[in-house]
């Protein structure tokens, strides 16, 4: 009886030390996901910009009919504007 509960334990030992295993692992990946997300946020410049009232407003405007934040529409519009100029 004493073999089989010593085969017991090791065979749950090693269940044990395989999910050690797979949780470093795991969070191996997370920290890598996280790196990755911080050099990618890093990567945009920022850039102070003044608009006029009015020319906000309708950004804003636009923005929320394209269901996207007021920067994001601003960097759009850039975007696209230096595609076609390229072309």
């Amino acid at each position: 009886m004493g073999n089989t509960d010593e085969k017991d334990l090791d065979a749950k030992e090693k269940a044990l030390q395989e999910r050690i295993k797979k949780l470093e692992q795991m969070e191996s990946d997370l920290k890598n996901k996280e790196r990755q997300m911080k050099e990618k946020e890093k990567a945009k410049k920022q850039v102070l910009l003044r608009l006029a009232p009015g020319l906000w407003e309708d950004l804003a405007k636009w923005a929320d009919e394209d269901y996207r934040s007021i920067n994001s529409q601003i960097e759009y519009l850039l975007a696209e504007c230096v595609r076609r100029r390229k072309e």
